[in-house]
């Protein structure tokens, strides 16, 4: 299980800061981790996930080359690149970046923010010669990698000096329409008391609500669907946090926000049998992910139920060279 928490809590959040991050570049940030409540707010209420990466930080780490190059799907290696040839550098100028998920129909799309120091008119210059397809919406000229009109490709657009979007373009324009005034903010939103008790703590944070949280304990618990007690809380869980803080190595915080005491405490007896039984598979196969799962402390506390998975930074390396986190083709 804790193979797949780290799945989610550091690949996920980290493939998508780091590809994503590529599109531009950011400002002064008021502390490490935490984001302003201006950007928060340019995102639109109907946000289901909210991720938040400080990326000037996470370079910091030995780990973090080496993860970066398992967790980047080859979609979003190409995406870099081509902002590479636009004269982006994502190592250099990247520092902060904050995305959302928003369902639409059977799929999510994503729509984010990246903040930095850059130079919009230079970068438009070699678009615009490169004949990269491009669209103006409201004012606001939105550069395609693709032809900007299949479902999944990824469009930016430039704010300022400072400030950059992206996202699938539906999601795009409904950034750009709260940014201008046209629809409602996510300070509005119920997420956003979450996202103010994660926003700081950890270089890596992200609040989901109900649905998403469903779809994440599908993940972190799989075998909760053998179990119909357990299955039936999961189903009434309200939101989750995602806390990730790093020194040598990464401590993973999530809290998972139940719907009573009695769920949290009864969830919190399932994923402790879950973890040891995943520790007795792993003993012998995989003796790092072994070590790792008994590191791994479940708490309920009041409605809430706690878990921590901290790693060291020689566990995770091992875990790394054994393509844990790895991004699927």
């Amino acid at each position: 299980m804790t193979k797949t928490i780290l799945r989610s809590a550091v690949s996920v959040l980290l493939a998508f800061a780091m590809v994503f991050g590529t599109v531009t570049i950011a400002p002064t940030r008021t502390s490490a981790g935490s984001l302003s409540t201006a950007i928060i707010g340019m995102f639109p209420k109907t946000v289901g996930e909210f991720s938040y990466a400080d990326l000037k930080a996470a370079r910091k780490f030995p780990w973090f080359t080496q993860l970066y190059g398992q967790v980047l799907p080859p979609k979003f290696r190409q995406f870099e690149q081509f902002l590479g040839s636009s004269g982006v550098d994502p190592n250099s100028q990247v520092e902060e970046i904050a995305w959302a998920n928003i369902s639409s129909g059977s799929a999510d799309d994503v729509v984010g923010i990246a903040l930095g120091q850059f130079d919009p008119s230079s970068v438009e210059t070699k678009l615009k010669a490169q004949k990269v397809p491009s669209f103006e919406v409201q004012g606001y000229h939105l550069y395609a990698f693709g032809s900007g009109a299949a479902a999944g490709d990824i469009l930016f657009v430039f704010f300022d000096s400072s400030t950059a979007a992206f996202g699938n373009r539906s999601v795009l324009e409904h950034l750009i329409n709260v940014r201008m005034g046209g629809e409602e903010t996510l300070l509005t939103g119920k997420l956003f008391p979450l996202i103010t008790e994660a926003n700081g703590n950890g270089i890596i944070w992200a609040v989901l609500d109900k649905d998403h949280t469903h779809l994440a304990m599908q993940q972190l618990v799989p075998q909760a669907g053998q179990f119909p007690q357990a299955a039936a809380i999961i189903g009434r869980l309200h939101a989750m946090i995602i806390n990730i803080n790093a020194d040598s190595g990464v401590d993973a915080h999530f809290q998972a926000v139940c719907d009573s005491v009695d769920d949290a405490n009864l969830l919190g007896a399932a994923m402790q049998a879950g973890i040891m039984y995943r520790r007795y598979q792993e003993a012998q196969g995989n003796p790092s992910l072994a070590k790792t799962l008994d590191q791994v402390k479940v708490t309920p506390t009041g409605d809430r139920l706690k878990i921590e998975a901290p790693v060291s930074q020689e566990e995770l390396l091992s875990l790394i060279q054994t393509k844990a986190f790895a991004a699927p083709m």
